[in-house]
């Protein structure tokens, strides 16, 4: 299997960034110990974070017919982008939500996420474990497709 890791604008910043809200975990960190994972379940996966729109898009139309499941933590995209919903619908590759943190406990716009109702599921609030449930949820939904 391979799997596709998105990380939208500002998660390059994870760890010094509002540490209250999104810990002191690195994204470089996540990426590593989810490389690791990956391996260990003989899966493929590329990581890619981009604080830019138009590569995000771009990174999903590369991995058409290529990548069996998307991650992807689109940021602050998640509550503005119809562009990153076209190209998740137009790849026609199950993807999964995440957040760091619970978005229903914050502000009123992050409350409404342009991505969530065609993702198989979304993980919110728990940190970085968040990554972690996310890829374990997609190996558990392609492996019993």
């Amino acid at each position: 299997m391979n799997f596709l890791l998105l990380n939208g604008p500002n998660l390059n910043l994870l760890g010094k960034r509002e540490p209250g809200i999104y810990g002191s975990e690195s994204l470089d960190s996540i990426e590593k110990n989810l490389l690791e994972l990956s391996e260990k379940e003989g899966i493929l996966l590329d990581c890619f974070q981009s604080n830019s729109e138009g590569l995000l898009v771009d990174r999903i139309h590369q991995s058409i017919g290529k990548t069996d499941a998307i991650l992807i933590n689109a940021g602050a995209y998640t509550h503005t982008s119809i562009a990153l919903r076209d190209a998740l619908l137009s790849a026609d590759t199950p993807y999964i939500e995440i957040h760091l943190s619970n978005t229903h406990s914050r502000e009123g716009f992050r409350h409404k996420s342009l991505l969530a109702d065609k993702a198989i599921g979304v993980i919110s609030g728990f940190g970085p474990m968040s990554y972690y449930l996310a890829f374990q949820g997609a190996v558990d939904y392609l492996r019993k497709k």
